[in-house]
């Protein structure tokens, strides 16, 4: 992939990830509490996917983007260890809001995974402007 075209899908995923998280915003506002930790766990993906993409990366599964993130930017120290605890956290909230049948998400939690995923997104943000990559 040209570099250009690698920017413009960097870009993309951004907005991906700000209209995410918006959405999830509103569906605290609106107290649908499983469906804004959903959105603020892919608000984060593609924030994640943002940064592979200039990378000319892409993964099929979930685990895979985010242990290739983990292994790459977070092991090697160049995200926090706080932030990919972070992830972990989103992404395990994420599946059990999705797919355990009785799980109640309060307010307080949700409140939590949207605050923590935007932090994120501003580290990874922050990240790409100090590499001057976008």
């Amino acid at each position: 992939m040209q570099d250009e075209r690698k920017i413009d899908l960097c870009r993309y995923r951004l907005g991906n990830s700000a209209d995410s998280l918006k959405v999830a915003q509103d569906c605290l506002e609106k107290e649908y509490y499983k469906d804004a930790i959903n959105r603020s766990y892919y608000a984060v993906f593609y924030a994640i996917k943002s940064v592979l993409a200039l990378e000319g990366k892409d993964f099929k599964r979930h685990k895979d983007v985010i242990a290739y993130f983990n292994q790459t930017y977070v092991a090697s120290g160049v995200i926090s260890k706080e932030v990919g605890r972070k992830i972990g956290r989103l992404q395990q909230k994420r599946e059990k809001s999705d797919y355990d049948d009785f799980y109640l998400a309060s307010k307080e939690e949700t409140l939590e995974q949207i605050v923590n995923a935007s932090e994120i997104i501003e580290v990874i943000k922050e990240y790409l402007k100090r590499d001057r990559l976008l």
